[in-house]
């Protein structure tokens, strides 16, 4: 007999029928919406010869030039991010380790009140700042902005997931000795980054969009380079750069994505090893078709 889920039936030939007509039915009126924008993206003339600026751009530029300057953004943009991104996971943990662990509860309070002011502030006006007011650089007033935002999101994620382990676990760091720092350090904080580490990544690709707000404070990104391009070029070639741009960017994301989707995978495979290694759920192994030693049940004596 086939098992079942409790909360799952295998579909009988009506719901069968149903889902394929109705994956039909939305496959077909998904096809037709994306014929009418590219037929009326043809009316208005987008498929013309405006697509040569990326392989023949006119006013005596190189496809090189072109694409050389694409990259000089990509560079600017992941230099950016990469600088950031680890700073601000690690302020973040460091920030919702000290929230939880501290003793004393004004020092929780105001690592409560950092978090919020900082997630509070829009990035822009963080980049605005360090730019105009301290006088950074573009590139560590973009860094600054990252940083100090993400980290109070990061540190609301960890906190999330901290406050969404059982009890028991602090509770039993407690009991054995532990300070309320070492148990958050070594108990309760590897477990809270397993749980949320999709959302830390899915914070690290918004961290990496973010990096495109750098155009306004003067930094070369990838968005600054469009602009520049379609500045120099013509409002004509809008829709192509700007089509190569959110193309590089959505790579960008599916590979961080992808990436984050391997390091799961590798951490839980890590931790089945260690529960394995640990002793949990082993059994005796023997050749086929012979019974363990401790298996083994004595003959029956007869009698005389």
């Amino acid at each position: 007999m086939s098992e079942q889920s409790v909360l799952y039936d295998v579909p009988g030939p009506r719901a069968k029928r149903r889902d394929l007509i109705l994956n039909i039915v939305f496959t077909a009126a998904f096809l037709v919406l994306i014929a009418f924008v590219l037929m009326s993206l043809y009316r208005r003339g987008v498929f013309d010869d405006r697509w040569q600026v990326l392989w023949d751009p006119p006013k005596s530029q190189s496809a090189a030039d072109v694409w050389g300057s694409l990259l000089r953004g990509i560079r600017a943009t992941l230099l950016a991010a990469a600088i950031a991104a680890p700073v601000a996971l690690t302020l973040g943990i460091l920030v919702s380790t000290l929230r939880r662990g501290l003793r004393f509860r004004v020092s929780r309070g105001s690592m409560a009140v950092i978090t919020e002011l900082a997630r509070g502030l829009p990035v822009l006006l963080l980049m605005f700042f360090a730019r105009f007011v301290l006088g950074w650089e573009p590139l560590w007033s973009v860094v600054f902005g990252l940083v100090v935002y993400n980290a109070a999101v990061v540190a609301e994620i960890v906190r999330a997931g901290l406050a969404a382990l059982p009890k028991g676990q602090r509770e039993a760091g407690l009991s054995i000795g532990l300070s309320p720092m070492r148990t958050t350090l070594a108990i309760e904080l590897p477990q809270a980054i397993r749980i949320m580490l999709p959302a830390l990544v899915s914070q690290l690709v918004v961290l990496l969009k973010d990096s495109s707000l750098g155009y306004i404070v003067s930094y070369e990104e990838l968005l600054r380079i469009m602009k520049t391009n379609r500045d120099f070029f013509g409002d004509r070639y809008t829709i192509p750069l700007f089509v190569v741009g959110a193309g590089i960017y959505i790579t960008i994301n599916i590979v961080v994505s992808r990436l984050a989707i391997r390091l799961e995978s590798r951490m839980r495979r890590s931790q089945h090893v260690a529960r394995t290694a640990s002793g949990e759920a082993l059994e005796p192994h023997t050749a086929p078709g012979v019974v363990a030693p401790s298996l083994q049940v004595p003959p029956k004596r007869r009698g005389p």
